[in-house]
């Protein structure tokens, strides 16, 4: 399969391909321009002109419309046409008829072969009998003089005595012809057009000389081999580098030989480890089209074909989990630790979140897997491992009704995983798009709660480091807010190679964050200061059209007003925000309770002229009418159409380095 592939991609180095390109360029200009007359006609000239014989002024020629050879029928006319056209030539006393019609083989009618089977049959004396076998012999005659027109054809030149007809002639004579046709034109006054073949055959044969010549056969297949040799070690390279997809289509570019089948086999064995039993599967097969009984092949197949039916525990995305089994039929669940798996809630940053159960009291947990093994290796795997532990410990201290609660946390099948309090509803991720905004009135009331859950953690010594909207977890049903993910955004600052690592959404982040310096309980108030302003306006403040410009508006660019953009907030909410996004830590927001007291006075002050607490539907649809305009030219202007950059993006930064991860 290989072999035939490699084929395919290098046909264009052929001879036959070059002698099709050869032909097609020679053929071209002189189907549609008289490049080979000037030749042809000088050819002519100077063997006609060697003769010292005089051209007959009896010659007459005469040209006949295209609607008159039309009229005749469609070509190739049958040979009883050409019979009709000789007689009337040879009957109007035509001293030579050069006729230029190719006959290669007989023309035979369909029926004219029954009837020589009929004939066979009648001359059969013991069918033939009586005059009626007689009758019918003589109207089979009749038949096959009637049917057999080469007869009729060749007893009409045969009676014209002067019918000329061309012959064919191999190409390895064209050299003599060419000496005879001159000749012929010299002495016999006979034109033969042999000089665009020859001339085409020349420049082929030339051609044909030049590309062989700095190519032998030897070469060729040199090169042929340093090719597929160069495909087999990029998809080596491709493979280290865990693009196994590409490695896969260089691999199949190279022919089977003994070290692409332990390449494959190693393919196959790493696409398993990530889960895709799909791709392992297709790998093996592509092995047996070579070699199917190569041994326990078949038996790896066979594992493949039935894993790839199967849901993995952990797998999937960039994380790939453990080696756990959740049948089709849902007769075994999986268990991480004591808790049993139950399905799968949905995949964050850093891996999958699973709905999961306590079997021994009952209790339904959520648990947060990150593979650890995928992201790490060697010291950097125990660094992070012993961070992450670290972390979960650390925000299973926590205790508040704002904070999410940690039951558990663990490691098993490659996967690091914390059982968590699980939480009904949603983030606040949709909420910050314009016209999906919460009531005005209920922003307030959350982020309150945040700030002082935040104040709380901050007291304790903990830092969020990853404040934004896909953090907060909000139930429209029961107004209950809860903060996740306390101190996971520390794990991956775990190498010494990756010193001064801080993971977060960028547009959440604090210009001390974003500068590298040391972050404490004001850099998660300043996040939440951009949230505060993304939850009323549904834009970001500070956005750009690249990474450096984006960093650079949050370092050194005020924060823009948010009544420029939603001119019904008022004053004091808009006070609150302008100091909640000062660029100078000492200048914001000291502690989450100092900015939860002020959001709730502007509550108060929102109660004394509406309700507090409104309807808790989302507005969908629409942005508010009369500010609708002033938003879409704050984007226009001040945003521009461009990503939250929420990617992961490695930026260095002094000794260190900088990385922007999503959810």
């Amino acid at each position: 399969m290989a072999k035939s592939s490699s084929k395919r991609s290098q046909f264009w180095r052929a001879d036959w391909f070059l002698g099709v390109l050869v032909v097609l360029a020679v053929l071209f200009p002189h189907s549609f321009t008289d490049l080979s007359g000037p030749l042809e006609r000088r050819y002519y000239d100077d063997a006609s002109t060697s003769t010292s014989r005089q051209p007959l002024d009896r010659i007459a020629i005469i040209a006949i419309d295209d609607q008159s050879i039309a009229n005749i029928g469609r070509w190739p006319w049958p040979r009883d046409v050409h019979v009709q056209l000789i007689d009337q030539l040879s009957a109007a006393k035509a001293k030579t008829i050069a006729y230029t019609t190719f006959f290669f083989e007989p023309q035979t009618g369909r029926g004219l072969t029954f009837i020589h089977k009929m004939k066979e049959v009648l001359a059969d004396p013991t069918v033939a009998q009586g005059g009626v076998n007689e009758q019918l012999g003589k109207v089979i005659v009749d038949a096959e003089i009637a049917l057999d027109t080469d007869a009729k054809l060749a007893a009409s030149m045969g009676k014209a005595g002067n019918v000329l007809v061309p012959s064919m002639f191999t190409l390895g004579f064209f050299v003599v012809l060419l000496v005879v046709a001159f000749g012929m034109l010299s002495a016999a006054a006979t034109w033969l057009k042999l000089v665009f073949p020859a001339a085409l055959l020349i420049i082929g044969h030339l051609a044909l000389t030049t590309k062989r010549f700095p190519m032998t056969e030897a070469g060729k297949f040199k090169s042929d081999e340093e090719s597929a040799e160069t495909n087999r070690m990029m998809g080596l390279a491709l493979q280290g580098q865990g693009q196994l997809d590409m490695a896969f289509d260089h691999f199949r570019r190279v022919s089977f030989t003994d070290a692409l089948m332990d390449n494959l086999n190693n393919l196959a064995l790493d696409f398993e480890h990530q889960r895709q039993f799909n791709k392992a599967q297709a790998v093996y097969e592509y092995r047996a089209s070579h070699d199917k009984d190569h041994k326990d092949l078949q038996s790896r197949l066979n594992r493949a074909k039935n894993l790839s039916g199967t849901v993995i525990l952990g797998g999937g995305g960039a994380h790939p989990g453990g080696t756990m089994l959740l049948d089709g039929d849902g007769l075994e669940k999986p268990m991480l630790g004591r808790y049993q798996v139950e399905k799968e809630l949905g995949k964050g940053a850093m891996g999958v979140v699973y709905l999961g159960k306590d079997p021994k009291i009952g209790r339904v947990v959520a648990i947060k897997t990150i593979a650890l093994s995928q992201e790490f290796e060697g010291e950097e795997l125990e660094d992070a491992r012993e961070r992450f532990f670290r972390a979960a410990e650390t925000a299973g201290r926590l205790q508040h009704q704002n904070i999410v609660t940690i039951f558990d946390t663990g490691e098993e099948h490659d996967l690091a995983y914390i059982a968590m309090e699980f939480l009904k509803g949603k983030d606040l991720a949709d909420v910050t798009k314009g016209g999906q905004w919460l009531p005005m009135p209920r922003v307030p009331s959350i982020v309150a709660r945040v700030a002082e859950a935040l104040a709380y953690a901050h007291k304790q010594n903990v830092v969020h480091r990853d404040i934004k909207p896909a953090n907060i977890m909000y139930d429209l049903d029961s107004d209950s807010v809860k903060v996740t993910d306390f101190g996971i955004a520390r794990i991956t600052n775990s190498s010494k190679t990756k010193t001064g690592l801080l993971l977060g959404a960028p547009s959440f982040m604090s210009p001390e964050q974003i500068a590298g310096k040391k972050v404490d309980g004001r850099s998660d108030l300043y996040s939440l200061g951009v949230m505060l302003l993304q939850m009323l306006a549904g834009v970001l403040p500070f956005r750009g059209a690249s990474m450096a410009e984006l960093m650079y508006k949050i370092e050194n660019e005020p924060a823009p007003d948010i009544r420029s953009i939603r001119n019904e907030i008022s004053g004091k909410l808009a006070d609150v925000v302008a100091l909640a996004l000062r660029k100078r830590p000492e200048a914001r927001y000291q502690d989450g309770d100092q900015f939860a007291a002020d959001l709730r006075a502007v509550m108060t002050e929102m109660a004394s002229t509406a309700d507090a607490l409104s309807p808790m539907a989302p507005v969908t649809g629409r942005q508010p009418p009369e500010t609708s305009e002033k938003t879409a030219a704050f984007a226009a202007t001040s945003v521009g159409e461009v990503p939250q950059f929420d990617a992961a993006v490695v930026l260095p930064v002094g000794a260190g380095s900088y990385s922007f991860g999503n959810r």
